[in-house]
């Protein structure tokens, strides 16, 4: 199972050592199989493999020779297949951006907590009315 092609001296480039530590995170594996590590490490390195060339391709990167960031966030929210890591390669703001966002988003909640206290005095307004 430890072919090597194109006369790498390595089957697969990422460290067993860390894909078996990811794979017994998860509660129900209790025994990692040899040859199920190697796969998921092929098919891994292979996954990345198709979501660089891809992103590439359909980015910037041929524009300027180069695959970046946000070739590969772009990807990941217009492309069906890679939406799945939209929440893992967000589109970068400029942290000025952020901040107004959040001060406009803060800004909002207070109109909207000004104007429920208003109802809310409006109701308690109209009840002691229909009472007297």
């Amino acid at each position: 199972a430890t072919r090597l092609s194109g006369g790498e001296n390595r089957p697969v480039s990422l460290p067993l050592s860390r894909i078996r530590v990811i794979m017994k995170s998860s509660p129900e594996v209790s025994s990692i199989n040899q040859d199920a590590l190697f796969l998921t490490a092929k098919a891994t390195e292979l996954f990345v493999q198709y979501l660089a060339s891809y992103s590439y391709k359909h980015g910037r990167g041929k524009e300027k020779n180069a695959l970046t960031y946000s070739d590969l966030s772009h990807t990941a929210e217009e492309c069906e297949t890679f939406q799945f890591l939209a929440d893992i390669l967000p589109k970068k703001i400029l942290a000025s951006k952020y901040l107004r966002m959040l001060e406009k988003e803060k800004q909002d909640g207070q109109v909207g907590k000004d104007n429920g206290e208003d109802e809310e005095e409006e109701d308690e307004e109209a009840v002691d009315e229909g009472v007297g």
